[in-house]
């Protein structure tokens, strides 16, 4: 089970950081990573962390603002995002991928959580 928190209204530049609580699973055993996803239109991958502490990044648009962290120990993972724009305004979820590499794709990731909003405005 994952279960994400953090999400909320934020002022374009501003930053948040999302959190992502494992359950019922071995962390160290899978690569994670965060997706978002406005309704009606396509998933778009973000990051992924793999069991090494290897990162891909699947989206230009967030590269050089957000970062993917995990901490295996407390079976947590974060998206820490800075100069968030209005175009960032989405569900945010954290995923899993069924290996300890990250998929190619967003796709590639198994399953994930219900999601956080993040409201990106002025």
């Amino acid at each position: 089970q994952l279960v994400e928190s953090g999400g909320g209204f934020v002022q374009p530049e501003g930053s948040l950081r999302l959190s992502c609580a494992a359950s019922e699973f071995t962390l160290p055993k899978y690569a994670m990573g965060w997706f978002r996803q406005v309704p009606g239109k396509e998933r778009e991958g973000l990051l992924c962390m793999d069991s090494s502490g290897a990162t891909t990044n699947y989206a230009d648009s967030v590269k050089g603002r957000f970062t993917i962290s995990r901490d295996d120990a407390n079976s947590m993972v974060y998206l820490q995002m800075n100069n968030l724009k209005p175009e960032d305004t989405s569900v945010y979820h954290c995923a899993a991928a069924p290996s300890v590499r990250c998929p190619s794709s967003v796709y590639g990731l198994s399953f994930w959580g219900e999601g956080t909003l993040v409201n990106v405005s002025s």
